[in-house]
């Protein structure tokens, strides 16, 4: 039986990958704060069903000598590393703490398998987001990286790392540059669950409006099981490499809110409200990917439209609050 070791396994990609392993005869270990444990109802929901089949850990990735001791009592022979500081703000308030949590945890999980588990494979988790202000469109492998937040410049150097322990020490050390995924477990900071929760709201009568920033703004928009299965095939592969995961299709704010609204039979238009403070700089920049090289030595390729994706978010949605009430 192999043995995987999850990081941010509480998170969207987290959770499903953790289903994924276990379905998969995997004996599944992962590491979680000590305020998830504390907090358990509300941090370890989207783990709740799977608690009992997980081992977990608890530790801070922040901490080297946390992260060693768990390594050498795991020992793994797969780690996915998929904790980050996820939410990307252009404001520069937390510099320090993003730079910190994406570098420096990345880092203590490499030295520590190079010494203990030189043997297991070690995936982390890139994000478009490095491409930042792509000089060409789609992106692929070879699409030279110009990140314009703290947390696309904290994941390229981390990216970095990655390659550099791949080719100066030998080791399994591969990379999945996602686009933006999406699920019914998707945080509500960002700007899909924003909308799903809101329409579930206004649909059971607890809202009547929801505020919206530039609803021009595109993205590549795919669904995470799928991100998580490419991420399985990508360690799975012969030889460490590097991935652009993403649908390659386009698909605007203003999508997602026609999609979400029609679930439930409204227009969008009689519910939207803009407010400026919610518009990012550089919001035309247009990061759309290539998914070519994983199609070719993968077999990889995405199975869900977004308005599929946006019906089952809404959905949930509107279970979750209706069982609340």
């Amino acid at each position: 039986m192999p043995t995987a070791l999850i990081t941010g396994v509480t998170g969207q990609d987290g959770s499903y990958l953790a289903e994924l392993l276990l379905a998969r005869g995997y004996e599944v270990h992962a590491i979680v704060r000590r305020e998830a444990i504390e907090d358990a109802d509300r941090r370890l929901a989207n783990i709740s069903h799977l608690t009992k089949s997980l081992q977990l850990h608890v530790a801070s990735i922040d901490n080297h000598l946390s992260v060693y001791k768990i390594i050498a009592s795991v020992v793994p022979d797969e780690c996915y590393h998929l904790a980050a500081a996820s939410f990307v703000s252009y404001s520069f308030d937390d510099e320090a703490s993003v730079l910190q949590s994406n570098f420096n945890a990345t880092h203590f999980l490499l030295t520590s398998l190079k010494e203990l588990a030189p043997h297991c494979r070690f995936y982390f988790a890139g994000s478009s987001e490095m491409f930042g202000h792509a000089l060409g469109t789609p992106q692929d492998e070879s699409t030279e990286f110009n990140p314009r937040s703290i947390y696309g410049i904290s994941k390229l150097a981390a990216y970095h790392l990655v390659r550099n322990y791949r080719q100066n020490h030998g080791m399994f050390a591969c990379a999945g540059i996602l686009y933006n995924h999406e699920s019914p477990r998707r945080g509500f900071e960002f700007v899909t669950r924003k909308i799903t929760s809101a329409v579930a709201r206004i649909h059971l009568g607890h809202a009547t409006t929801i505020e919206l920033g530039n609803v021009e703004a595109r993205r590549d928009w795919g669904y995470a099981p799928d991100y998580v299965d490419a991420m399985h095939r990508i360690m799975r592969h012969d030889v460490p490499d590097d991935f652009v995961i993403a649908t390659g299709t386009l698909h605007s704010v203003r999508d997602v809110l026609e999609c979400a609204f029609a679930v439930v039979g409204l227009d969008y238009r009689s519910h939207l409200r803009f407010n400026p403070e919610y518009f990012r700089p550089d919001e035309a920049v247009t990061l759309c990917g290539n998914h070519a090289k994983a199609k070719r030595l993968l077999g990889w390729t995405p199975t869900r439209k977004l308005e599929d994706i946006v019906d089952e978010m809404v959905r949930k949605d509107i279970a979750l609050l209706g069982a609340k009430e």
